[in-house]
C-alpha cells in the first residue's frame, strides 16, 4: 500500500499541499486582462453544487487542466476559471427534505466541492469564481433579460406547457423524458399557463448554418443539433371539410397541414388533427367521449419524448376532408395523440405505406394502406408490417407516376401553387424557448404586473430583484408566489398598487452567459464588451454529450442574441467542443439483494458477512447503485498526481473509463518510478536519449493537440521505459524534457522533481519543449497494426522497440480501442519491426 513515506518515496501529501500552495501564493494561474501573449480561453462546464465531486468531475476538470497547463508553458495568456451552476430544483428539495434554507445548503456545498477541486491541483484562476445563485450574477442576468425585452427578443403568451405535478414547475421540451419529469420522474402533465418566452426562433437558421463553422466540434453533437433545430422544407396546404349531417357550432370549414411529402398525397388515407387543435375542441364541446379523450391525452403528457414508440391512439370525428388532388376522394378525420399542435400546424394527412407511426395507425383502426412509391418492379409489392421510406418512383399516382420523389414533391407543390391550394413552405422543428419557472431557487423575472399599465419591466435602478430570504417550503408550490409582502410593489409607471413576476427564469439561462462573466466581471455591468472580445470565443470546451442540446443550443442562442443587439462581437460561443466518456464501475449486490459500495466488497464477497456478492455490469457511476468512488479517499491514498494519471491514461477520452483498483495502483507505481529518475542525473551526455527525449517531445505535444491524452501517457512511459534502461545516467536537458512533458498531467510531482534537481522557480512557468528536427532523424520503422489478423492502422516506432513498448501504443491507438470494443485482446502478437496482430 502506497502509505511509505521514506525518502526513498516521493511523499505525495507533502509534496501536494506545498505545491498548492506556492501556486496559490504566487498567483500563477491568475490571468491577466493586459497581457502582450497571445489569449486562449479553457473552459470545463462548471459543475452543480451537489456536494461532493465525483469521478466524472475528476476526468473532465483534469483534461482541461492539462489544456490549460500545456498553452500556459507554450506561451499563451490562458484563461482556465471556475465556477457553480447553483439554481435549480435540487436545492428546493433539499429545503423541503431537510428543512434547510437553499442558500445556505448551496453555500456549504460549494465550500466543500471547492476544497476538493483544490486538493487536485488544477490550475484555476478562483480570483474569477462565480455562483449562479448570488444577487451580483443574476442581478447582471436580470439586466440582460430587460435588454433582449428591449430588442423584441422576448414575449409573453398564454402557452400550453409541459407541466411536473411533483416538482410543481413547468418543464421545457428537452427536459421531458420519456414523457415524465427530468427529475421528479413524474408523469407530465400538459396545462395551459401565462409564459415568457425568448425568440431563439428568430435565429433558427443562423443556429443551423453556424453549425458548419463549428469544424472543432464532434460530429454528432451538430447533427443532434442540427436534427433539433429541424429544418424541413415542403408543402402547406388546405383541407376542406366535406359537407355532412353535423352540425357543430364553431366548426371550421377548412384546416391547413404541413408535409414533407406531397409526393405522396395519393397515399393518403386519413387526416388527423392534435389534441389541442381547434377542430378537436369544437367537436368535443358536443360529444363528452371525444372531451374524455382529449383529456386522457393531456394527461399522458408532452408526447414528445414517447411520440416514436407509444402506443398510437385516435378517435374518428365523423368528419371527412376534401382531397385536394382529387375532390371526388374523402379522407375521415382523426383526433390523434401522435399529432402535436406545436410541430406544423397540429394537423397531418396520414400516408400508411410511407410512414410508420401512419402504418401503425392505419392498422389499428383498419384503414386503407396504398403504396405510392416503389423501387422498379415492385409497385405491386404489399405493405405489411413496415412501411417503405426507400428511394423509388412514384406509382399508383396518376400524373405524377413514374417521376422520382423530388421531381414529384415539385409537380404537386407547383399545382397546389398555380390552383391556390397550397404553398411550398420552410417549417422548423425548434420552438421559441419558454423560460417561465414556477419555483423559488431561480433568477426572478425582472417584471411587475399592473393592473392598470400591464407588464411592466423593473427599473434598472432597481436590479437586482433580489429573492426573499424568509421563505417556507412546507406546502408545494413556489414560495414566492405566498410571501406575504415580497411580490407586493408599486408600479413603476402609475405607482398604483402592482405585484412582481413571480416566476424565476430556467436555469438554462445561467449557463448561457456564465463564460462572458468569467472573461468580465465589473460591478457595474454583466461585462465590459472589449474585455470579452479579447478571450471570446473559448478555444477549448470540455464536458458531457448529454449537454449537446439543453444547454449548447441555449448557451448558442444567448451569444448570437448578445451580438445581435450589439453587445459582443463574438456569434459563437465555443470554437471547440469536446464530449469526454463516462467514469464507470462495476455494480454489486449482496446476498439479499442490497446494493453494496466497491469499499464493502472483497474477492467477491461482502466484507462484513462473508456471503457471496453478486457482481452485475459495469455502468455509469451513481449513487443509486453505490458503484462510486470517492475522489477524496483516493486523494488521501495515493495522491492528486496519481488519480489524474489515471483519469487520464487507461481508455480513449472520448470513451467511457472503467475504473479499476489495479490501474489506479499502476498509476501510484509510475508516480514512484518517475521519483527514482531523478536520482539518476549525470552530465554525461547521451545522444540515444536525447533523441528519444525530442522524438517525446514532438509525439506527445502532437497527441496533447488532438487531446489524445491516453498516447501521451503512453508516450511517457516509453520515454520513462527508455531512460531506466539506460544503463548510463541521464543528462539534464533529457530529465528536464521529461518533467516539463509530465507537468499538466503531474503537477505536483513534476515541482518537486524540478525542486530537488536544484532548479529555481517553478516548473509550471517554464516553457513548453520544442522538438529539434535534426534530432527526429532516427532509425525509426512504420509496423502494420491488425486485429484478427484486418489492417486497422499503422505506427512509426523507434527500430528495435522492445516488446512491451509497442504493447502500450498499439493499445493506445484509437482505431484498436474501436475495433476492441473498449476490451482487452486474448493474445498480442508482435513480429518486431514489422507489425503487431490483436486476438479479439
Amino acid at each position: 500500500m502506497p502509505v511509505d513515506a521514506t525518502p526513498a518515496k516521493f511523499d505525495f501529501r507533502a509534496a501536494d499541499s506545498r505545491w498548492q500552495a506556492a501556486w496559490t501564493e504566487r498567483g500563477t494561474f491568475r490571468a491577466d486582462d493586459a497581457s502582450p501573449k497571445p489569449k486562449t480561453y479553457i473552459l470545463e462546464m462548471f459543475p452543480y453544487p451537489s456536494g461532493r465531486i465525483h469521478m466524472g468531475h475528476v476526468r473532465n476538470y483534469t483534461m482541461g487542466d492539462v489544456i490549460a497547463r500545456v498553452r500556459r508553458m507554450q506561451g499563451m495568456e490562458v484563461l482556465h476559471p471556475m465556477g457553480w451552476d447553483a439554481f435549480g430544483m435540487p436545492a428546493e428539495n433539499a429545503a423541503m427534505e431537510r428543512g434547510v434554507h437553499p442558500g445556505d445548503w448551496t453555500r456549504s456545498n460549494i465550500k466543500a466541492m471547492r476544497g476538493q477541486l483544490q486538493r487536485l491541483g488544477f490550475g484555476l484562476d478562483w480570483s474569477r469564481e462565480l455562483a449562479t445563485c448570488e444577487p451580483d450574477y443574476y442581478g447582471h442576468e436580470q439586466a440582460l433579460f430587460l435588454d433582449l425585452l428591449d430588442a423584441g427578443l422576448v414575449y409573453r403568451k398564454l402557452s400550453a406547457v409541459n407541466w411536473d405535478p411533483i416538482d410543481m414547475t413547468v418543464l421545457a421540451n428537452e427536459q421531458v423524458v420519456d414523457g415524465k419529469g427530468w427529475r421528479s420522474g413524474a408523469v407530465v402533465e400538459r396545462r395551459k399557463l401565462s409564459q415568457w418566452f425568448l425568440r431563439i426562433t428568430d435565429f433558427a437558421d443562423e443556429l443551423l448554418d453556424g453549425l458548419t463553422t463549428l469544424s472543432e466540434w464532434p460530429d454528432k453533437v451538430r447533427l443532434m443539433q442540427e436534427n433539433w433545430i429541424g429544418k424541413s422544407q415542403g408543402l402547406r396546404f388546405t383541407f376542406q371539410l366535406a359537407e355532412s349531417g353535423n352540425v357543430i357550432s364553431d366548426l371550421p370549414s377548412s384546416f391547413d397541414v404541413f408535409t414533407t411529402r406531397p409526393d405522396t398525397l395519393f397515399g393518403a388515407s386519413f387526416a388527423a388533427v392534435a389534441a389541442d387543435h381547434p377542430l378537436a375542441t369544437a367537436c368535443a364541446a358536443s360529444d363528452p367521449d371525444l372531451a374524455q379523450f382529449i383529456t386522457e391525452l393531456r394527461a399522458s403528457g408532452t408526447a414528445a419524448a414517447e411520440i416514436e414508440t407509444q402506443e398510437k391512439r385516435g378517435y374518428d370525428t365523423g368528419l371527412s376532408v376534401v382531397h385536394p388532388l382529387d375532390p371526388s376522394l374523402r379522407l375521415p378525420v382523426f383526433v390523434a395523440n401522435f399529432v402535436l399542435m406545436d410541430y406544423g400546424t397540429g394537423a397531418i394527412f396520414g400516408c400508411p405505406a410511407h410512414d410508420q407511426r401512419d402504418l401503425d395507425f392505419a392498422r389499428k383502426y383498419m384503414l386503407p394502406v396504398p403504396r405510392v412509391v416503389a423501387p422498379a418492379g415492385e409497385a405491386e409489392a404489399p405493405i405489411v408490417d413496415e412501411a417503405y421510406t426507400g428511394p423509388g418512383v412514384l406509382v399508383h399516382s396518376r400524373f405524377l407516376d413514374g417521376m422520382t420523389i423530388d421531381d414529384a414533391k415539385r409537380a404537386v407543390i407547383t399545382k397546389a401553387e398555380t390552383e391556390g391550394w397550397g404553398t411550398g413552405t420552410t417549417i422548423w422543428r425548434l420552438r421559441d424557448w419558454g423560460v417561465s419557472r414556477q419555483r423559488y431557487w431561480g433568477t426572478p423575472i425582472p417584471i411587475i404586473h399592473c393592473e392598470a399599465c400591464g407588464a411592466v419591466p423593473v427599473p434598472r435602478e432597481q436590479l437586482p430583484v433580489v429573492l426573499p430570504e424568509d421563505v417556507t417550503f412546507d406546502v408545494p408550490g413556489n414560495p414566492l408566489d405566498r410571501h406575504p409582502t415580497w411580490k407586493h410593489v408599486a408600479c413603476p409607471t402609475c405607482a398604483g398598487p402592482a405585484v412582481r413576476e413571480t416566476d424565476t427564469l430556467d436555469t438554462f439561462v445561467n449557463s448561457s452567459w456564465y463564460f462572458m462573466r468569467f472573461a468580465s466581471a465589473p460591478a457595474s455591468a454583466p461585462f465590459d464588451r472589449a474585455m470579452v472580445d479579447q478571450w471570446l470565443p473559448v478555444a477549448q470546451y470540455i464536458g458531457g454529450v448529454e449537454h449537446a442540446i439543453l444547454h449548447l443550443l441555449y448557451a448558442r442562442f444567448w451569444t448570437r442574441a448578445m451580438h445581435h443587439i450589439g453587445r459582443l462581437s463574438a456569434s459563437e460561443p465555443f470554437a471547440g467542443l469536446f464530449t469526454q466518456g463516462m467514469v464507470t464501475h462495476e455494480t454489486y449486490r449482496s446476498a439479499d439483494g442490497r446494493w453494496l459500495e466497491p469499499g464493502e466488497v472483497g474477492g467477491g464477497i461482502e466484507r462484513a458477512t462473508g456471503e457471496p456478492v453478486s457482481v452485475g455490469r459495469v455502468e455509469k457511476m451513481s449513487k443509486s447503485k453505490k458503484n462510486t468512488v470517492d475522489p477524496d479517499a483516493m486523494i488521501d491514498r495515493y495522491g492528486a498526481d496519481a488519480v489524474r494519471w489515471f483519469m487520464l491514461s487507461d481508455s480513449p477520452p472520448e470513451r467511457d473509463l472503467a475504473w479499476s483498483e489495479a490501474g489506479i495502483e499502476g498509476a501510484w507505481r509510475f508516480v514512484q518510478r518517475v521519483w527514482k529518475l531523478t536520482e539518476r542525473t549525470s552530465t554525461a551526455p547521451n545522444d540515444g536519449l536525447l533523441r528519444l527525449a525530442h522524438r517525446s517531445v514532438a509525439q506527445v505535444t502532437a497527441d496533447l493537440d488532438r487531446l489524445h491524452f491516453n498516447k501521451a501517457v503512453a508516450r511517457l512511459y516509453e520515454f520513462a521505459n527508455g531512460c531506466e534502461k539506460s544503463k548510463a545516467g541521464l543528462p539534464p536537458e533529457v530529465i528536464d524534457i521529461f518533467l516539463k512533458l509530465l507537468t499538466p498531467m503531474m503537477p505536483h510531482l513534476a515541482e518537486q522533481c524540478w525542486a530537488r534537481l536544484g532548479h529555481t522557480g517553478l516548473i509550471a512557468d517554464e516553457a513548453w519543449p520544442v522538438a529539434d528536427p535534426l534530432l527526429l532523424e532516427d532509425d525509426a520503422v512504420t509496423i502494420a497494426v491488425q486485429v484478427n489478423g484486418k489492417l486497422k492502422d499503422t505506427i512509426v516506432i523507434p527500430k528495435g522497440s522492445s516488446r512491451e513498448e509497442v504493447e502500450a501504443l498499439v493499445l493506445a491507438l484509437e482505431k484498436v480501442q474501436r475495433a476492441l470494443n473498449g476490451g482487452a485482446p486474448r493474445k498480442i502478437i508482435v513480429v518486431p519491426d514489422r507489425l503487431v496482430n490483436l486476438v479479439a
